[in-house]
């Protein structure tokens, strides 16, 4: 086989449809593109978005999205989080764990809407935590090594 043999299979390349080019080619004086409006004017294209003169769907929607002022953003700690710090001697197991107790020992760095105590990982020590919010599986795991849990 050679470079210059190579062809295109019959029927793989159809010659452009010329029009404008007289009355006696079928195309001529109009082009196919009927009389008048919109789609018979030259350069014009509807775009996929176009609706009809009324304000585009995508022009009427903000492009930058939403963000709720009013949402509750919790600081979150995990009780492997409170056993490590106990043993670290970062926190005091015998007094409360507060938000505030958090922030003195350098635990937290903000406040933020609150605290929420979370399940991950293991207690073993005793404790009474005041928090905003916690999750039922942090509040049996606290209950059953002796300790409280309660909203302030």
């Amino acid at each position: 086989m050679k470079l210059n043999a190579l062809m295109d299979n019959k029927g793989a390349r159809q010659d452009i449809k010329r029009v404008g080019r007289g009355m006696a080619s079928g195309y001529g004086k109009t082009a196919g593109r009927g009389t008048k409006g919109q789609k018979a004017r030259a350069g014009s294209r509807k775009q996929a978005t176009f609706q009809g003169g009324q304000m585009p769907i995508l022009r009427r929607f903000p492009k930058f999205g939403f963000t709720n002022p009013f949402a509750k953003h919790y600081v979150t700690i995990n009780l492997g989080d409170i056993e490590k710090f106990i043993a670290s001697g970062k926190i005091d197991a015998a007094k409360e764990i507060t938000i505030d107790s958090l922030l003195a020992a350098k635990i937290i760095n903000r406040r933020l809407s609150g605290l929420k105590v979370l399940a991950k990982g293991e207690i073993k020590t005793a404790v009474n935590v005041v928090a905003d919010k916690w999750s039922k599986a942090a509040e049996a795991a606290i209950t059953k090594v002796g300790g409280s849990i309660k909203n302030k």
